[in-house]
């Protein structure tokens, strides 16, 4: 049966952490390997990508393999197929699977019948290749993950909620600062508060999120942002953190709602380096599925 990545609880706590130390070294060769060569990866997009769909077409081709990006309209599943079919039919020609989509049921089911190994590129409920990315991330910034905290403020979503079960398994430690009504549920791992400042006090790094999301009603956006305007990640709140704290974003960001442009684009900030991690992270990831 092959390996999937759907929720990042399907690996081990000894396996995240070679996965950040394998995506490390290929940050620094990043022609080094060649597990993709002569095969082809399907990326399939429900939803609207910039960072996944860079970071996975250019890191499928620097493993010497081929990505093949698939929009939901060029797809028979705009006229009625069965994810089971497509899952059926897209095992039989590519190595590996990875679908963005609204629906969380649809991930589930492609892996249920697909043959080859599915990674998550996004639900409503999970993004756990950008937990992936984070830890990376941190790694090279702190040369550690154990015992690092990270405050994550704002909407608890699904990247708040893939840090929290991907970083928990490597001893980092998550808090989530959101006001009532968009905290994550009770049952996950992490500190809850709804004070943005508790959150980050004494934080090696400080996390947010756009308040509001693709799959977020648009007809709520107004009362979000008057919801989450106090978790705003702006230099006061940095402050809070520790002297070293660094800021992270997982884009897209919209400077002056939940972060400011002094923090965006200031020393202070790792948003960058984070974006480009989704390659390297990735990367690691498919050799260790296909390899599987």
């Amino acid at each position: 049966m092959p390996r999937h990545f759907i929720t990042g609880t399907e690996l081990s706590a000894g396996e995240v952490r070679a996965l950040v130390e394998r995506a490390l070294e290929l940050k620094s060769a990043p022609y080094s390997s060649d597990a993709l060569r002569k095969r082809t990866v399907a990326l399939i997009f429900q939803k609207p990508s910039t960072r996944t769909r860079v970071s996975f077409e250019t890191g499928v081709a620097e493993l010497g393999g081929q990505p093949m990006a698939l929009r939901a309209d060029e797809l028979q599943l705009s006229r009625g197929e069965s994810i089971r079919d497509t899952a059926y039919v897209l095992s039989r020609h590519v190595a590996a699977i990875g679908i963005r989509t609204g629906e969380d049921e649809v991930v589930a089911e492609m892996a249920a019948y697909a043959g080859v190994p599915v990674i998550n590129m996004l639900t409503p409920r999970h993004h756990p290749c950008q937990a992936l990315a984070d830890l990376v991330t941190l790694r090279e910034a702190f040369g550690r993950l154990d015992g690092l905290k990270i405050a994550y403020v704002g909407d608890g979503n699904n990247v708040a909620r893939s840090l929290i079960d991907v970083a928990s398994l490597v001893g980092v430690e998550v808090r989530v600062a959101s006001p009532d009504g968009y905290q994550l549920e009770d049952s996950a791992p992490g500190v809850m508060t709804d004070d943005p400042h508790e959150a980050a006090r004494g934080a090696d790094a400080v996390y947010t999120d756009v308040w509001v999301s693709m799959s977020d009603d648009p007809a709520t956006a107004a009362a979000r942002r008057q919801m989450l305007a106090p978790y705003r990640l702006d230099a006061e709140l940095l402050d809070r953190a520790a002297p070293h704290a660094i800021a992270l974003h997982c884009l897209p960001a919209h400077p002056g709602e939940e972060i400011t442009e002094e923090v965006l684009y200031g020393q202070r900030q790792r948003i960058w380096d984070q974006a480009e991690n989704r390659r390297h992270a990735q990367k690691a990831l498919l050799e260790r599925l296909i390899d599987a």
